[in-house]
């Protein structure tokens, strides 16, 4: 039987609590000169062109854009999961595409927290055995206090931790998916569309709430909703796989605005967009 601490939260190795602790103390997420394509030759799509951003400890960074922007494949990216086709990433001090599939699992297990729009969540499972089954997939113990503390601090009971995915509301189960992610307390958590299933009004008691709970970690949140950015440092817009602007302390109308304005380029003839993009 492992050990726990006396919160009840589980415990981490000391080689990675001192991986965190100099995560922390940096940038965890750092992207250099970022490309990705799909496909080859004449069938290439460049989803991601020369990308660079930092996302420093303890920040929330919303990433916008049109669709078809490279929003979602940057996150896959940064967070390890898609294979840059050039340039690096730096997850919490290592380079996921420069080491093993299993020892990148490992990071992401360890270091990472995951929130999507369709929760992710197994229906065959309870709501208990979702949240700690990151922990019991790395071989880790997993205390009933642990979990139970984890449901607390997002609003779960201790009834819900029975059922299944199946008996909750679509805001219960983002619950239950944020209380996954904090379960590990991670250093860093991408979220990808994490409300884009969800009523305005759950929606944002879900962000307020993953702004809330996250204890300092970095967020990472891909939308397209500007009420996202009412929660974050930071607003980055992409289009057409670029960097196009970057905000500090993003305002929602703001934000819209910029969106409407990123929404008429991409609707404008290629050559006006061609010749904007050689102005910059």
């Amino acid at each position: 039987m492992g050990l726990m601490k006396k919160d009840g939260r589980a415990p981490r190795t000391a080689a990675v609590a001192a991986d965190a602790t100099m995560a922390l103390s940096g940038t965890p997420v750092r992207i250099d000169n970022l490309s990705k394509h799909f496909g080859r030759r004449r069938g290439k799509v460049m989803a991601l062109d020369d990308i660079s951003l930092d996302f420093p400890a303890g920040s929330f960074t919303a990433v916008l854009g049109t669709s078809g922007s490279g929003k979602s494949t940057l996150l896959q990216c940064a967070a390890g999961l898609e294979r840059p086709s050039s340039g690096r990433v730096t997850l919490c001090g290592t380079d996921p595409a420069s080491v093993s599939d299993r020892k990148r699992t490992l990071l992401r297990r360890r270091h990472v927290g995951f929130v999507f729009q369709d929760f992710s969540l197994l229906p065959e499972l309870t709501v208990a055995e979702n949240i700690a089954l990151p922990l019991r997939l790395d071989h880790r113990h997993v205390a009933r206090a642990a979990v139970e503390n984890a449901a607390e601090r997002v609003g779960l009971s201790p009834a819900q931790l029975r059922r299944v995915p199946a008996q909750l509301s679509g805001g219960q189960q983002q619950r239950v998916a944020i209380a996954r992610a904090l379960l590990s307390r991670p250093e860093v958590i991408f979220a990808d569309e994490p409300t884009g299933a969800l009523d305005p009004h759950t929606a944002f008691r879900v962000l307020r709430l993953l702004r809330e709970t996250t204890d300092g970690a970095t967020g990472v949140i891909v939308t397209h909703d500007p009420q996202v950015t009412r929660f974050c440092d930071r607003a980055v817009f992409l289009y057409a796989g670029r960097v196009d602007a970057v905000i500090e302390r993003p305002e929602p109308d703001a934000v819209a605005a910029r969106l409407n304005a990123l929404g008429e380029r991409a609707a404008a003839p290629q050559e006006l967009v061609n010749a904007s993009r050689s102005m910059a």
